[in-house]
């Protein structure tokens, strides 16, 4: 191809995009830049020049059209022809597949009436944050104008106030509404200008709800129950890359009236309209034989270095047989045979803002249930399991935080993409700073071997130090601040995070500065025996408005209602995490944690301190190299102001038998992670579980594991 590039007076050689121009008949500059201005590709290859008011026409090789090269002979006139322009195509192809995923904010206004049989009735306005997922097809006329038909669904936020509908209550019983998902299926109109969609769109709607009733001195009723409806609405959508494009759009959703007969015989009828305005990300699918198909190309390709995209989803069943246990508590585990599961859905969006600036959003779907609504061991057997059950998937803007890094100079290194990296090559000296919402544990405790619920263990006290009662609320994320000062050979880490206004809640102390939590950490990096081995020393002090165990013991008036010693308290502690690799597929790790366990747990779990520890194998030596076997094991243990709280019959986030025949709590985990491709890993996983929640009277448990992860 370097041949073509060669100056000649019988052919002139131009870039498709012009630039290269010198080559022409007449050895003009000028001219040259006339004719790239002037020429115009047709479907089959043929270009239609004007030159001082000749046209001229040619027939390109397949093979300079895909160079983007044009070869033009020499003078050959086409005056007399008459020619055609060809039809005008959109930068953007509209026309094909799509998926896509949006967010937005709700608002909902519903009347309800309770009849059982007194009457009751409510009124009530309901908004949020919601998300969820479309896929569409387009078809896009040579006119402009854009046909297209779509299907979406979305789901509230975990807030309460974002999923009620309405409620009512009567001195006879309470019922209250709420929404589980919204979907629709719906046609588009719209036209088209260069890469800008505008579109109208209406079809059908429906919810999915469940009404939930509780007559006095009698036990919750439940009834499922669908609407359905109509929506319309409009938006407009820009494609900024050759496959992906943005979107705004609002849509309004009017519904069916419902009327549900609880078992009790209470009825309850309600009216609901819906309104959301989203904004959206979507990605056209190509098939194969279409022009821009790229066989080579994925659906994670943002065909831009400015920003990336990544995602997952797991998939966690868990379950364990009958066990003895002589009494069972409110948070205990229950003793017969129980089996639950969990799903989560993540999206990683990653941008470059500025040279050392970046912002990172990541949005979730997050459904399902740990045993007993997370409760009855302090190292719980399932890190995916929050502090909120969710029947069905609910959104969530899990992480949203702006991150700089300030270069030093000197030697750098590349750091490879990943869920929270965007790819870069950075000064190894260097200083990032990061606030948004995100986990303390994203930056803090980390451990190659024992970090990730998703990939590694599972069991809260071994891929965690146990005793760190990091500031959260009940997803495990928050928000704060950090400052990272990074060296070859070590790193130092510090950060502000807001804590729990009260023990284990979902709202944060906005007494910014007088509460909250600090942590510090020293990272040291080292070679041992020729591998590289890690040591973190973290500390950290929470304060919080928080109650004492042992103020409450001592004022019998209070029992064990540990929030009438409310106030102004510090909590304490301190983690050491070290990691080694013994050969390249070998590697140990452990963790040692204590806090000083003379206040309430506020965010983490009931363990005051904590011994884990373990040995991570890859299946190189049996020809399996992207397959993890793994063994671990922790000892847990309460200080004895927290453990007389629990014996008198306290409760704790996780744990509270109403006795306790105190002994350490012991875990042991194994499991095989089996490699199904690049993209796709299935777990099977073993947990024993000793002196669950501290208590010799119960157990022990063996709980079995089954976990599909997948991610791009």
């Amino acid at each position: 191809m370097q041949g073509l590039g060669k100056k000649s007076r019988r052919t002139g050689i131009i870039s498709a995009d012009g630039v290269d121009n010198r080559n022409l008949m007449t050895g003009s500059p000028r001219i040259g830049r006339d004719i790239a201005a002037s020429g115009t590709h047709s479907r089959l290859g043929a270009c239609v020049l004007t030159l001082k008011g000749h046209r001229y026409r040619y027939l390109q090789t397949a093979a300079a059209i895909a160079s983007g090269v044009m070869v033009l002979p020499a003078a050959s006139r086409a005056a007399d022809l008459p020619l055609k322009a060809p039809a005008l195509k959109a930068v953007y192809d509209w026309t094909g597949l799509y998926i896509g995923a949006h967010a937005g904010v709700t608002r909902g206004t519903s009347s309800a009436t309770l009849t059982d049989p007194t009457l009751a009735t409510d009124n009530n306005v309901f908004t949020g944050a919601t998300g969820g997922v479309q896929a569409g097809y387009n078809w896009r006329l040579n006119s402009g104008l854009l046909l297209g038909v779509e299907g979406d669904i979305s789901f509230p936020n975990y807030l309460p106030s974002n999923h009620v509908v309405s409620s009512a209550a009567s001195a006879l019983s309470g019922a209250e509404e709420r929404w589980d998902y919204v979907a629709s299926l719906r046609a588009r109109l719209g036209y088209t200008s260069g890469n800008w969609l505008f579109y109208a769109t209406g079809g059908a709607a429906f919810t999915g709800e469940r009404f939930l009733s509780t007559p006095t001195g009698g036990t919750e009723e439940k009834v499922l129950h669908t609407r359905f409806g109509w929506t319309a609405g409009g938006g407009v959508e820009y494609a900024f890359a050759p496959h992906w494009s943005a979107r705004l759009e609002y849509l309004y959703s009017k519904f069916d009236n419902a009327n549900v007969t609880f078992p009790s015989g209470a009825q309850y009828a309600s009216s609901m309209d819906f309104q959301s305005l989203r904004i959206g990300l979507n990605r056209k699918i190509d098939w194969p034989g279409v022009p821009t198909y790229n066989p080579k190309s994925d659906v994670t390709d943002t065909e831009s270095s400015r920003w990336e995209i990544h995602g997952q989803s797991t998939a966690l069943g868990q379950g364990y047989p009958a066990f003895h246990a002589p009494y069972t508590g409110t948070n205990s585990l229950l003793p017969s045979p129980d089996f639950q599961q969990t799903w989560s859905n993540s999206l990683y969006l990653n941008a470059r803002l500025w040279d050392g600036g970046e912002v990172y959003f990541n949005p979730e779907l997050l459904q399902g249930f740990g045993f007993n609504n997370t409760t009855g061991a302090a190292g719980f057997p399932n890190g995916e399991a929050q502090k909120s059950g969710f029947p069905y998937p609910h959104f969530n803007a899990s992480r949203l935080f702006v991150r700089h890094t300030f270069g030093f100079g000197g030697e750098q290194e590349e750091l490879a993409s990943s869920q929270f990296q965007l790819a870069s090559k950075v000064d190894v000296s260097r200083l990032t700073l990061q606030v948004g919402k995100f986990s303390v544990v994203d930056v803090f405790d980390g451990n190659s071997y024992a970090h990730d619920p998703r990939k590694d263990f599972m069991n809260w006290s071994i891929w965690a130090s146990g005793a760190f009662d990091y500031a959260a609320d009940k997803l495990g994320l928050g928000y704060g601040a950090t400052a990272e000062l990074n060296q070859k050979q070590w790193a130092l880490r510090g950060g502000y995070f807001l804590i729990d206004a009260v023990s284990n809640s979902n709202n944060f102390d906005m007494n910014v500065g007088r509460r909250g939590e600090y942590v510090g950490e020293l990272e040291l990096r080292y070679s041992l025996f020729g591998q590289p081995g890690k040591l973190r020393t973290l500390g950290f002090i929470n304060s919080a408005f928080s109650g004492s165990y042992r103020e409450t013991l001592d004022n019998p008036a209070f029992g064990v209602d540990i929030s009438q010693t409310r106030r102004g308290r510090l909590k304490y502690g301190y983690a050491f995490n070290v990691e080694q690799a013994i050969t390249d597929d070998i590697g140990v790790f452990g963790r040692w944690s204590w806090n000083d366990g003379r206040n309430e747990i506020m965010a983490f779990t009931d363990i005051d301190r904590s011994l884990s520890g373990g040995v991570s194998v890859k299946g190189t030596k049996w020809g399996r190299p992207d397959d993890v076997v793994a063994i671990a094991g922790a000892v847990n243990g309460l200080s004895q102001d927290h453990r007389d709280f629990i014996a008198a019959g306290g409760l704790g986030p996780l744990i509270g038998d109403g006795q306790l025949n105190y002994r350490h709590e012991r875990v042991l985990e194994t499991y095989y992670a089996y490699a199904l491709n690049k993209a796709l890993t299935f777990t099977a996983d073993y947990q024993l579980i000793v002196n669950p929640a501290y208590n010799a009277d119960r157990g022990p448990v063996s709980v079995f594991s089954g976990r599909l992860h997948g991610e791009f």
